[in-house]
């Protein structure tokens, strides 16, 4: 009791970035001992952490979001104000068409809600492999402003990666909000009835599953079987595959494990499931992630953290060197062992 008094106590110095990482790194448990995921790398021989390649840039349009979702490591809604310039976004074309960059995977808040959405893809699309974009799936059903953008997204052939946590309404609005399954499974048809999800069509819509407790998730493709079965039969839905992302415990999320008890429990229990089987696969070896205001970082959460990138290698995306990023020492901190717990967790869903 007195240790979950300590942290609630402490939990709301917690809106700033830099105090979330203090307080992560600080190790507060009952025992007074954690180990610290720097040093279980060395012990692995896999610190410095360093990238393999360089194949993914992952942009972030902006942190505003129609949802306001509990898990949110974001922080993501309607009040955030935070958005990517078109400056910004021509910036990084520039980078993707001289570094032969093969995907830009577009996130936020609802990358959607940018007003230069549609012309960032409409530019970039021409100089890359594939295009990402991270839907909540309820943008499409929020207001007839987007109510094109299915049409828009098939015709640029854009890979949908899309939230869901569950099959049924209970848990995903527990999670996201009132009216959220209904308006995602409608959008879902939406999308089904354009091509995406049906074999040979060539457009691919991924499901997201992400715990809606502290508990990791279930295995990726035990619980991908479960999802089209029911998905399927109850509402004729189909989609390509379900990625399982562990929640890190940073932002709302780390708010809800000390506002109900559970921190200590989880943060050991990603602790105990460390997995350096899955260091070689976590997204910072391949993903390079860029802010809203063109701030480089090692990946989404350490934006969210605000961890800079080495301070060694360029600091924005208009100071873009490719080698040097290539070569860069990766910044790491407690919450990296949400990544590398059990079957392990990226934007792709497990490692393992």
């Amino acid at each position: 009791m007195a240790l979950t008094k300590t942290l609630q106590s402490r939990s709301s110095d917690l809106s700033k970035p830099e105090s979330q990482v203090e307080f992560l790194s600080s190790g507060i448990f009952s025992d007074g001992k954690a180990p610290i995921f720097r040093n279980l790398l060395d012990d692995h021989s896999s610190f410095p952490l360093k990238p393999n390649t360089l194949e993914v840039l992952q942009v972030n349009l902006g942190y505003m979001c129609n949802q306001t979702c509990k898990h949110c490591h974001v922080d993501a809604g309607p009040d955030r104000t935070e958005i990517m310039t078109k400056q910004t976004m021509q910036s990084c074309i520039d980078v993707i068409k001289s570094n032969n960059i093969e995907t830009i995977d577009l996130t936020g808040g609802a990358p959607e809600m940018n007003p230069n959405f549609k012309w960032f893809v409409e530019h970039a699309r021409p100089y890359v492999n594939e295009i990402i974009v991270r839907s909540n799936l309820t943008i499409i059903e929020a207001n007839k402003t987007y109510n094109e953008l299915p049409v828009f997204i098939a015709k640029n052939k854009i890979r949908l990666v899309s939230s869901l946590p569950f099959y049924n309404a209970d848990k995903t609005d527990r999670q996201r909000g009132k009216g959220v399954f209904d308006k995602s499974i409608n959008a879902l048809r939406k999308l089904n009835n354009l091509g995406y999800g049906k074999p040979e069509s060539g457009l691919t819509i991924d499901l997201v599953y992400n715990p809606t407790g502290a508990f990791l998730p279930a295995p990726q493709l035990s619980l991908e079987k479960e999802f089209k079965k029911v998905l399927k039969e109850e509402f004729d839905i189909c989609f390509n595959q379900l990625f399982c992302i562990t929640n890190l415990p940073i932002s709302r999320f780390l708010d809800y494990l000390i506002q109900t008890e559970n921190y200590e429990d989880y943060m050991f229990k990603l602790i105990e499931s460390f997995n350096p089987e899955a260091l070689d696969g976590v997204m910072c070896k391949s993903t390079l992630s860029v802010g809203w205001n063109g701030t480089l970082y090692d990946c989404d959460f350490n934006q969210m953290l605000d961890l800079k990138i080495d301070p060694n290698s360029p600091q924005s995306i208009s100071s873009f060197n490719i080698d040097t990023l290539k070569n860069r020492v990766i910044n790491t901190s407690q919450h990296c062992f949400g990544c590398t717990a059990g079957a392990g967790s990226s934007c792709q869903g497990s490692l393992v």
